[in-house]
């Protein structure tokens, strides 16, 4: 087995770590009788030889090899061998071709073309493992049926699959494999179209198969999907809900648990959620989601869909589908209130799970989450009584989770009611981060949090790095709660960042100061002595509370016209918003202001230009306004920033309405980050603008949704 393997000089080829000289060692072990030996094997061989999909010169060459393990009835696992060589194939054509078929030269070289040349002598091989006695085998090696240029060959056998496969998930693999043949090759797309909705509106086929057909001819025509597709769909997913059996939620995978002692628990839980976000529970999951991939900015279109999936008696699809409509009103604009309601409506499911991820999209959700506010207390209410007031550290996890997700949910709405797990979250330390990570949103409540935020800055031992995440968390509830209470817990702090040379919790410490103004007194003289430090955050940073502690603008402006000198572009845009903040008696800056202007980033351009405003006012409008509209143009993130200083700017902003509309006009979600926050304060403050700029005009357009 394996004749020429070691012929080949792979310590002479790289994969994404280096040297791809264990290639051998890895293909012999995807073939040892030990499931843990192949599983780190395989694990390996994707995290490396094909790293993120990556094709390399040792991918390529590893093929034949492959090949010859997923045609060994004695290799185990060989249906995970099969995919990865489906996976290799997949990415060759996707990474190394145009669409017309050239291929693509990259520096280093790669691999893609060597694995395509290979792949495709390979058809018959392929239609053979489709046809594989281990159904396992044959599920993975359909995907490969899409992948090769012998249209008419392809074709006959996805059909001959498809009448001989009675599992769900071989019937909707081979339709996905059709559609992708469709896509690839133009000369296949009308014969496989035709073909597909010969599928769909056949009633001898099960409504799942009906389905995938429907969807994927979808995906091959989106622009095409005209206004019976939804409903159709709408009705063959209620069908194919009642012909596939409900199953209870499988339990997660057993893995190792992270090392806890030395990692953020942050951290720690984004992994988790990483690993919770991968899981797929229902059959049906790949398909609707290429199915809202294909309807796009078609929100009410794609709600209905997502009604429908909420309304399945499995819970695993309700699941997948609660998900899903966190990443609809993630991405894209439009009225949310019926999807919010509906995820909301998961909340008083027996499944603790997904109740849970309802409460956790609500939370991701929650600028726009008012509409889930009484769902979010009464489920909070329903497990206290339940459960007793210690149900925030519930010894079940999935109650735990349900609970405290529900909680950050309703506290980052602003309401009180929240409270009471919050402060007994930071009494009882368990998880508290998860609780300081919402303080902020109950200012209200500072008297209350204050000191017990306090308590936990303290108590963090900052010789050791790995506490630096949750101090900063603390110091950014402190400096949003607002309370100069916090003051002396925040010196306090800031002299054990110097010490320990912890230069993110400086900075944060800095910050939080900078939020109390004049509170921040006593700190001075470690304040003015950060003003030279090295460290490329502390040293704006100190200058801006030092501004703001102490109010003298002789010390304050050398040290801010240096930064303005600065190569360090965010130096510059800090020190420009702080001289913003100044406003006129800072117009020493305004030449170097001025210059700024022509800088060729954005986000230097943009502080600098609301600065000027700020300093010089209307003398400056012409040369604001044709540096932050030209920003946004280029540079639609900065958009949040921009519109802020717009508003500061009154009728001078006029002549930015069009563009305000053109912005507001956008279906998916725009400003920095692209996140739910920032688009909706930006359609918020841009609406307010063209109201007042433009009164007669008619209000500003709704998204377009296609």
């Amino acid at each position: 087995m394996f004749d020429g393997l070691h012929d080949i000089d792979w310590a002479s080829m790289e994969h994404a770590y280096g040297s791809a000289e264990e290639v051998p060692a890895l293909l012999w072990a995807l073939r040892s009788p030990d499931p843990e030996e192949r599983r780190k094997a395989l694990d390996r061989f994707y995290g490396a030889v094909h790293h993120q999909g990556s094709v390399y010169p040792p991918t390529a060459a590893s093929l034949p090899f492959l090949f010859e393990l997923a045609a060994d009835g004695a290799t185990p696992d060989r249906a995970a061998v099969v995919a990865l060589l489906v996976s290799i194939g997949r990415e060759s054509l996707e990474r190394g071709f145009e669409d017309d078929g050239t291929e693509i030269e990259y520096y280093p070289p790669m691999g893609c073309g060597q694995a395509v040349a290979f792949l495709r002598e390979r058809g018959e091989q392929f239609a053979e493992l489709a046809r594989d006695s281990d159904p396992d085998v044959r599920l993975a090696a359909i995907g490969g049926l899409g992948l090769f240029d012998d249209v008419e060959r392809a074709a006959a056998v996805l059909r001959e699959r498809l009448a001989a496969e009675p599992g769900i998930a071989a019937r909707l693999r081979i339709v996905e494999a059709a559609a992708t043949l469709a896509l690839r090759l133009p000369t296949a797309s009308q014969q496989v179209m035709d073909w597909l909705a010969g599928l769909a509106a056949d009633p001898a086929q099960g409504p799942a198969t009906r389905l995938a057909a429907l969807i994927q001819r979808a995906r091959c025509a989106p622009d095409e999907i005209g206004e019976d597709v939804v409903p159709a769909a709408v009705v063959l997913l209620r069908e194919s809900a009642r012909a596939i059996p409900v199953r209870p939620i499988a339990p997660a995978p057993s893995r190792p648990a992270p090392p806890t002692d030395k990692s953020p628990p942050q951290i720690v839980a984004a992994f988790a959620d990483l690993d919770r976000h991968t899981r797929v529970y229902a059959p049906t999951t790949a398909l609707l989601r290429t199915f809202h991939e294909a309807l796009g900015a078609r929100v009410p279109e794609r709600t209905a869909v997502l009604a429908e999936q909420l309304s399945s008696p499995d819970a695993g699809s309700r699941l997948d589908a609660v998900r899903m409509s966190g990443e609809l009103m993630r991405t894209w604009r439009g009225d949310h209130t019926r999807l919010l309601l509906l995820v909301a409506g998961q909340l008083t499911t027996d499944d603790q799970e997904v109740a849970a991820e309802a409460a956790a999209v609500l939370a991701s959700c929650h600028p726009i989450a008012a509409p889930a506010r009484e769902a979010l207390a009464a489920h909070i209410d329903a497990q206290r009584a339940a459960h007793g007031p210690d149900v925030w550290a519930a010894p079940q996890a999935l109650m735990r989770r349900s609970h405290q997700e529900a909680v950050r949910a309703l506290a980052r709405l602003g309401d009180a009611r929240a409270l009471p797990s919050l402060l007994a979250a930071l009494d009882s330390n368990v998880e508290a981060w998860r609780a300081i990570q919402v303080a902020e949103h109950l200012p209200q409540a500072a008297d209350e949090l204050v000191p017990r935020l306090g308590d936990h800055l303290r108590r963090i031992d900052l010789s050791q790095q790995w506490n630096e995440m949750s101090a900063n968390a603390i110091l950014a509830a402190l400096a949003a709660l607002g309370d100069p209470a916090a003051v002396p817990a925040v010196v306090d702090t800031l002299g054990t960042a110097v010490r320990h040379e912890q230069h993110g919790v400086t900075r944060s410490a800095l910050k939080a100061l900078g939020a109390f103004g004049p509170a921040a007194g006593e700190a001075l003289d470690t304040i003015r002595s950060l003003t030279t430090a090295t460290d490329a955050h502390v040293r704006p940073a100190a200058v801006a509370v030092l501004w703001t502690a102490g109010g003298d603008l002789a010390e304050v402006m050398p040290l801010l016209l240096a930064l303005l000198d600065d190569s360090i572009t965010f130096r510059i845009s800090d020190a420009a918003d702080l001289l913003g903040e100044i406003g006129p008696p800072a117009s020493a800056a305004l030449p170097r202001l001025r210059n700024l202007l022509a800088h060729d980033y954005e986000w230097v351009r943009v502080p600098c230009a609301a600065a000027l405003w700020e300093i010089g006012g209307e003398a400056e409008a012409p040369a604001v306004l044709n540096a932050l509209l030209q920003a946004m143009a280029k540079n639609p993130a900065t958009a949040n920033h921009v519109l802020a200083c717009l508003d500061r700017m009154g009728p001078l902003a006029a002549p930015a309405v069009p563009p305000l509309r053109e912005q507001l006009a956008l279906p998916c979600r725009g400003g920095r980050f692209q996140s739910i926050d920032h688009d909706e304060e930006l359609q918020r403050i841009g609406r307010i603008l063209i109201a007042r700029l433009d009164p007669r005009a008619p209000a500003a357009p709704t998204p377009r949704t296609m």
